[in-house]
């Protein structure tokens, strides 16, 4: 099982070379506050003096650290292969191949690294650097040392730097293949550790906590840490391990990692000999070891699974972006094909990606026709716009200078043919919401249909141009043809159509029985013999007698009309009175009953025909003309051989994508074939 460690550090390399983080490694990430001892916990299990110490925030950036143990023998064929002096060395993924004897290079180029991403400042940032080391004095192990947590900005420190430190160890500590090594000084009290309250967050079971306790040394006189080591304080699952760290005095007088360890030895068998095999570096190493294989046993089952998938899903992202163009022929005339093939299918509903949030295509067309249009016809009232006065003016200027005994079939046809223009503006609206859809079905092929077109910019805008075009065109001979379709209406008031035949009979017995009762109180003839004005009765005033309505007239009640000649007063004939609400008479309600139930009666007639034949037009001059003529049309306007250069020419950044999709897969198949190697080796 030692051999699962190696394997993770080379799977960490697969992945290092695409520069991605998409798969959570197992790997053991180290917290504490500044000043903790994190970095004298690393450089003791290193064995070596390598990373940058300071005041304030050194650690600014997340160091993934690789130890990996070589045995001598293989230690001496890499010095050779790599022309190294000495038996441990380290390499930055940063500067490739580049060899690093001297540990304190390592530290200064950890240092410049640092500063190059995050400035000179005391900010930080998320970006990791690669390390690995070398040594037969190591176990394989895999660390990821992060900046520690602080409270307070010092110096030029961001004031949200406590807030921007947290958001990055929670961001490693809760990838939930890691181990967490939180570090707390032992001369701190342990229930205010801050790496513990951390952990606890993304851990409340702390089923993959280990702390660590430093500084066992500088306690109080007169007390230890035994309850503390012993878990009776802070209870840990994966349990506490106490160290001794180096004092600054000792890294001042340049005290080697390998006397500290001595004297950490000698330190606790002195104070706690009991749990001295229990504690110190060496132990920790080599728990850290054990926890970390037995971590990555359990990790790997599912860590196939994510790259399995993860293969698959760039296998088609790759299968996306194509193969660099060899034919521009063939493949102009098939991105065009295609193109079209996917307009007509998202008419058709037949789509491959059909779209979940919202109606799109033919739907959409269909709720245009069905529910917007329908119902816009549905809430025009017959006889919206119209009031009596209308009628009775139409009636009468249909009757001309006679007065009539009967309504005329002319102010019928007047004022619904007023009531059926009404249809046109909907009509004409339908038509403007389908070229809308077909417009925007455009957006959603290019969208998510043909992701090929996003690798030819100007083609795309060359399609897009073409069919906006074709559109374009067919957009005022469709509102021609729906002009056209209210102007038969208005052409033509078919009084003999069929469901026009009861509101006919409603009128005809209507007219009938306002002809008897005209006719019942039209005065007595007046006899031929007798010319009007002669006999006794010559001079009576009468009904019947157009004198005696003339005389009656000129003596009506004051301010009941136009002052009478005979008096003296000038009368303008050209005056017409301003109609005046008033009450009908029985004759007057009756007309305007007949003519507005014909009016109702024939208007639903009409709306009934432009709700069926105005969608059967738009389909046919519109939709289904686009439909048929739009790969044509595109052929014709693209498939040129003096356009093919332009048109085929990839976007800028289409050629780095690629190239990273096809590395990333890359990585994911070698990636896959090491864990197949584990179950060969029956390591897993």
């Amino acid at each position: 099982m030692e051999a699962l460690i190696p394997v993770i550090n080379k799977l960490q390399d697969v992945f290092n070379t695409v520069g991605a983080d998409i798969i959570q490694l197992p790997q053991i990430a180290v917290v504490g506050t500044q000043s903790s001892g994190k970095s004298s916990v690393l450089e003791s299990l290193v064995g070596k003096d390598m990373l940058p110490r300071g005041t304030g925030v050194v650690t600014r950036r997340p160091l993934i650290l690789q130890l990996v143990h070589v045995d001598p023998g293989d230690g001496r064929k890499m010095r050779d292969e790599n022309g190294v002096e000495g038996d441990e060395w380290g390499k930055f993924l940063h500067t490739k191949n580049k060899i690093y004897p001297d540990f304190s290079e390592i530290r200064q180029e950890i240092e410049n690294e640092t500063e190059r991403i995050s400035g000179i400042n005391k900010g930080i940032s998320d970006e990791p650097i690669h390390l690995k080391i070398f040594s037969p004095n190591v176990v394989n192990l895999t660390l990821v040392d992060l900046p520690g947590i602080t409270k307070v900005p010092v110096g030029d420190q961001p004031q949200d730097i406590e807030v921007q430190i947290r958001e990055l160890i929670l961001k490693h500590i809760s990838n939930p293949n890691s181990i967490i090594l939180a570090v707390t000084a032992a001369n701190t009290d342990m229930a205010t550790s801050e790496a513990l309250k951390v952990a606890r967050e993304v851990d409340p079971d702390g089923r993959r906590t280990l702390a660590v306790v430093t500084k066992l040394d500088l306690m109080d006189a007169g007390t230890d840490a035994m309850d503390v080591l012993l878990g009776r304080v802070i209870p840990v699952k994966l349990g506490l391990i106490g160290v001794v760290n180096r004092s600054q005095l000792d890294i001042n007088n340049k005290k080697s990692v390998s006397d500290a360890i001595r004297d950490e030895d000698a330190f606790l068998q002195k104070k706690y000999p009991s749990l001295a095999n229990r504690n110190g570096t060496k132990y920790l190493a080599r728990t850290l070891n054990r926890l970390l294989m037995h971590h990555i046993r359990d990790c790997l089952p599912e860590l196939k699974t994510r790259i399995n998938v993860l293969a698959a899903q760039y296998q088609s992202l790759l299968s996306s972006y194509g193969q660099p163009v060899e034919d521009q022929n063939a493949t102009l005339l098939q991105l065009i094909t295609k193109f079209a093939a996917e307009y007509c299918h998202t008419i058709e509903g037949t789509a491959k990606y059909i779209e979940t949030a919202e109606l799109c295509g033919g739907a959409r067309i269909c709720y245009i026709f069905h529910e917007t249009f329908g119902r816009t016809l549905e809430s025009v009232d017959p006889l919206g716009g119209l009031n009596t006065i209308d009628i009775l003016t139409a009636i009468r200027n249909a009757t001309g200078p006679r007065p009539s005994l009967f309504v005329p079939e002319v102010s019928f046809e007047l004022l619904v043919k007023k009531q059926v223009k009404r249809l046109e503006e909907p009509s004409l609206r339908c038509v403007e919401l389908v070229h809308e859809e077909l417009q925007r079905i455009i957006q959603h092929c290019s969208n998510y249909s043909t992701q090929e077109l996003l690798r030819f910019p100007k083609l795309h805008d060359a399609i897009v141009e073409v069919v906006t075009s074709l559109l374009r065109k067919r957009l005022p001979i469709t509102n021609e043809m729906v002009h056209n379709l209210v102007a038969i209406e208005l052409a033509y008031v078919n009084t003999k159509h069929p469901d026009f035949a009861d509101a006919c009979g409603v009128m005809n017995n209507n007219i009938e029985e306002s002809r008897r009762n005209r006719m019942r109180e039209l005065p007595a003839a007046v006899p031929r013999d007798k010319p009007p004005g002669a006999g006794p009765q010559g001079d009576q005033e009468g009904t019947g007698n157009w004198r005696g309505m003339l005389k009656k007239g000129d003596e009506g009640a004051p301010g009941s009309g136009p002052a009478s000649p005979h008096k003296g007063l000038a009368v303008n004939l050209l005056d017409v009175p301003v109609p005046v609400a008033r009450k009908l008479s029985s004759r007057e309600q009756r007309d305007c009953e007949v003519i507005e139930r014909l009016i109702k009666s024939y208007f639903l007639i009409v709306r009934k025909n432009i709700q069926d034949s105005v969608p059967k037009a738009v389909m046919h001059f519109l939709v289904n003309h686009v439909k048929d003529s739009l790969q044509s049309e595109l052929v014709g306007q693209l498939y040129k051989s003096g356009l093919l250069n332009d048109l085929l020419t990839e976007s800028e950044d289409m050629a780095q994508r690629r190239k990273e999709a096809a590395d990333m897969l890359e990585a994911l198949q070698k990636a896959s074939q090491v864990i197949a190697e584990i179950r060969e080796t029956h390591l897993w």
